[in-house]
This record gives C-alpha cells, sequence and structure tokens, in this order.
C-alpha cells in the first residue's frame, strides 16, 4: 500500500444546467489537478449538470404544477447521466487518461430517452485504471430535494479499494445519520470524499468530526454558483434579482486530517483546485486513542445491519 498520496478538491461552477458543456470543463479541470501532481481528484455534490439550488433560492419552484419548474425539471433530467453511458464512458477514459481516482457527483437517471425514470443524487467513483468502482446513490434526499430526487439503497455504501488507497463517501446531510456513518467507518475508508452543495459552518463541522470519529482523511468539497447561472425559466428571490454576481454557493472546500485539524482550505468565493499531501500513518497513529471500528467499538454491545440489497423498481 502507498504511504503517501496527493488529493485535489475541485471547486469550480459547472456550465449550469449543460452536461456536455460540464464534461468538457470537468476534463480542463482534472488535466489541470493532474499536472499539479493530484492522485486522487473530487468534485462536489451532484456537479453533473449542477447542484438544483433554484429548489431553494427561486419563488414559487413548490407550487403545485408550476410550468416553469416543469420545464427546469425536464431540462434536468435532459442533461443528467444514465449509468452506464457514454457519459460514464467518458468519465472513465478521463481517469485513466490523467491517472487518478475520480469522484464526481451528478444528477443520474435511470434510462436514455424521454419519458419515465427517476432521478437520483448519486457520486460516481472511478480508479486510476477507468474502472467504475462505485456508484453511491444518496439515501435520503434533503427537504426540497425530495421533490426532484428518490432514495437509494444500501448497496454501494462502503469503501473501494482504489490507486489512492480505500475510498469512500457520504453525500450531503448523509452526514448527520449516525448509522450511515458507522456502516461506512466499518467499510475501512483512508479517505473520504464529503460532497456538498458547499461547504458552509455546519457541513466543515461535521466533515472535520467525520474525520476525527473515522481516524480517515475526508475531502470535503464544495461547490461553486452564481445568481445570474439559476434557471432563466424561474424568479430568484428579490435579493438575488439584484445581485446577479452574488454566491449562490461558495465553494468552502477543506482537505481534514484524521485527528479533525484541517490541512488545506477552506477557501471561499472564487474557483480554485484545493490539493493537499496526505501521509496514511498518520490513520495508525490517530487510532491509538480511538477506533471506533475496532478497540473502541464494542460488539458485545451494539449490533448494526446493513440492508443492502438493491429495491427490484427503479
Amino acid at each position: 500500500m502507498k504511504t503517501k498520496t496527493r488529493v485535489a478538491a475541485v471547486q469550480a461552477a459547472p456550465i449550469s444546467m449543460n452536461l456536455d458543456g460540464s464534461m468538457e470543463k470537468a476534463r480542463g479541470l482534472i488535466r489541470d489537478a493532474a499536472s499539479r501532481g493530484a492522485e486522487l481528484v473530487a468534485f462536489p455534490e451532484a456537479w453533473l449538470p449542477g447542484y438544483p439550488a433554484w429548489l431553494d433560492t427561486c419563488r414559487d419552484a413548490g407550487i403545485w404544477n408550476h410550468e416553469p419548474t416543469k420545464n427546469v425539471f425536464a431540462r434536468l433530467v435532459e442533461n443528467s447521466v444514465v449509468v452506464p453511458s457514454s457519459h460514464t464512458q467518458a468519465l472513465s477514459s478521463l481517469a485513466r487518461e490523467f491517472s487518478v481516482v475520480l469522484s464526481i457527483g451528478i444528477n443520474e437517471r435511470v434510462k436514455e430517452g424521454p419519458g419515465h425514470g427517476t432521478l437520483y443524487n448519486s457520486n460516481l467513483l472511478f480508479n486510476s485504471d477507468g474502472a467504475l468502482v462505485n456508484c453511491h446513490r444518496k439515501i435520503m434526499p434533503t427537504f426540497t430535494e425530495r421533490m426532484i430526487w428518490g432514495m437509494g439503497d444500501g448497496a454501494s455504501l462502503c469503501a473501494a479499494d482504489t490507486s489512492s488507497g480505500r475510498v469512500g463517501g457520504l453525500i450531503c446531510w448523509e452526514h448527520w445519520m449516525p448509522l450511515a456513518r458507522q456502516v461506512m467507518h466499518v467499510s475501512r475508508e483512508d479517505i473520504h470524499i464529503a460532497a456538498w452543495p458547499c461547504v458552509k459552518e455546519m457541513n466543515l463541522v461535521a466533515s472535520r468530526h467525520y474525520a476525527f470519529e473515522g481516524r480517515c482523511f475526508v475531502i470535503a468539497c464544495g461547490g461553486i454558483l452564481r445568481a445570474r447561472d439559476l434557471p432563466e425559466e424561474l424568479e430568484p428571490l428579490e435579493i438575488l434579482r439584484a445581485q446577479p454576481d452574488a454566491f449562490v454557493l461558495n465553494g468552502g472546500s477543506a482537505i481534514i486530517g484524521p485527528d479533525g485539524k484541517i490541512l488545506a482550505g477552506p477557501i471561499f468565493d472564487e474557483e480554485t483546485i484545493l490539493i493537499a499531501e496526505i501521509d496514511f500513518s498518520e490513520i495508525t497513529r490517530e487510532s491509538l486513542t480511538l477506533d471506533v471500528t475496532g478497540h473502541y467499538a464494542r460488539p458485545d454491545v451494539f449490533d448494526l445491519r446493513l440492508r443492502s440489497a438493491k429495491p427490484g423498481a427503479q
């Protein structure tokens, strides 16, 4: 096993609601991170083709039978990623071309073409040889997200072996689901991807807590979105209409050690690629005092069971 690796958190805006444009931008960002020595590159939540911040920042988005919202949803579906598809093949090729482990958040749809098919908030993990080693669907969409995303299952709640160690991840408020956290800890993560829309104060608290509790490195990835990039079909809240350059999502990405200390970041209000070198020996050192899957566990007192079977219907 490698003793050290360089990891990168990409903090940049996609080409909003434009899958092909966002894919092209992702290529440049991955290339830039790899040129700086990154061996693992992580993107924020739902980066392809963008986190639906309009659910909370545009007027009337939740009104029943609202034509503008239906039009935005249809456009989101059209620009979402099918797994597998030509888009996942392209992401696989990028991981292989630049020899990086690649983690990227997507809006996932279950089939090609128009018509029926649920959307999921998913995260894809590719090894540096291009193999897709995990597709994790967020198991509980948060608040307004339930308007557009279905619930995932437990099959993907695990870390995967990669060229950069054992890598796992959770999406957004899954970090406040104690049993989900423990399932991931049991899978022995070396590196955890914490994918967020942006890493505001409590999200950073959750990310640092996760690193300390799980004795792993955490890459907290936050996105960028300005008011002017909200869907044109919807009316932003008044404060955002007056400030088109205002940040709706302002980044905050950080890289955190297994003692909970911040190694890089957080950085706000700009597009950047945050990079840090991590030393896996720190995991062993910090496990002396706390190991929630080892000497600090009490399997004689607690029993954790994961129902991992995928549901039959999609």
